[in-house]
């Protein structure tokens, strides 16, 4: 069984939430990021596609993109627009595509879990993507995005969870 723990997350305040929101940094490319940030400088796109912070074609693994995430993941702690919880938590999500809702959880897990093959990888991934995310990580010493995964439905979930539906 895997090892989970609750950590001390950094989110936006409330009333920033929706500047600082963003798209998962892997379902866009580089121009679309720069665009949907414009102006904004509370943008998340400033940390987890920083490429955009440079003139355009300069390459997502350049060794400056990766200082710059780090600079701007201080800023954005710095100015407040990312402020880290008191306490640790288990986090729970809700996401809503296409009127369908997904839920789940925010938690702390050990490497050794996903690298032993008790935490099984939610899908396969390029080499160089997943290179370039453990630099990313390391430089802010921070996940800045959740990993998803799926599991079928059990029949002990509530309705409400599931949409009003329940599991056969």
């Amino acid at each position: 069984m895997a090892k989970i723990k609750p950590f001390k997350g950094l989110r936006p305040p409330k009333d920033l939430v929706e500047q600082v929101e963003s798209r998962p940094y892997d379902v866009l490319e580089s121009e679309e990021a720069r665009a949907e940030a414009g102006d904004n400088e509370k943008s998340l796109y400033h940390i987890i596609k920083p490429e955009i912070n440079f003139p355009e074609g300069t390459s997502e693994y350049d060794p400056r993109v990766y200082e710059e995430a780090a600079r701007q993941f201080q800023l954005f702690q710095d100015k407040g627009w990312l402020v880290q919880d008191k306490d640790e938590h288990y986090y729970i999500y809700a996401q809503t595509m296409n009127g369908k809702t997904q839920f789940g959880l925010v938690i702390g897990a050990y490497v050794d879990d996903y690298m032993n093959g008790v935490i099984k990888k939610h899908e396969l991934t390029r080499r160089d993507k997943e290179e370039g995310r453990m630099k990313h990580v390391r430089v802010n010493n921070a996940n800045m995005e959740p990993v998803f995964f799926a599991h079928r439905p059990h029949r002990w979930l509530p309705p409400s969870v599931l949409g009003g539906q329940r599991c056969r």
